[in-house]
């Protein structure tokens, strides 16, 4: 049986240039108070440009769309092609301003729905001992600056 929810987007993502923001929506401003004592926040937004019957049709891909990686179920990647187009970023809060966060540079795009943010929390966020396969630790090392 197939389950729907029913989502209301809390805000949007602005992107101008290298600089990237949470605008929060009016009606849900209320709610900001509280997380200028955090340094980070998760910020879960919904793929709204990945969002198609065929896109949700994926289940294999090559991880992070390099065909050197292997074929990897898509519950094992990040790709935006998925069942649910839902994409996790934590970033660091630069200042937040009336309505707006101010945080890290995100490949979301400029207009992408924010579904919820919350605060990371060193304690319950990170796990130690957590391990990745080898093309995560590949791509990491071959990105190094």
């Amino acid at each position: 049986m197939e389950e729907t929810f029913h989502m209301v987007p809390v805000g949007v993502i602005r992107r101008e240039g290298e600089s990237a923001s949470v605008e929060i929506h009016e009606k849900f401003v209320e709610g900001l108070p509280g997380l200028e004592e955090f340094s980070h926040l998760h910020v879960l937004c919904w793929f709204h440009e990945s969002d198609s019957k065929v896109k949700r049709a994926t289940l294999r891909v090559h991880p992070r769309g390099d065909r050197n990686n292997p074929i990897t179920g898509v519950f094992a990647t990040r790709s935006p092609r998925r069942p649910n187009p839902l994409a996790l970023y934590t970033s660091r809060i630069h200042a937040i301003r009336d309505n707006r966060i101010e945080i890290d540079s995100i490949d979301a795009l400029d207009g992408t729905p924010v579904i919820d943010i919350k605060p990371y929390i060193p304690e319950s966020d990170s796990i130690s001992g957590a391990t990745v396969p080898g093309w995560v630790r590949r791509n990491r090392e071959s990105s190094a600056p």
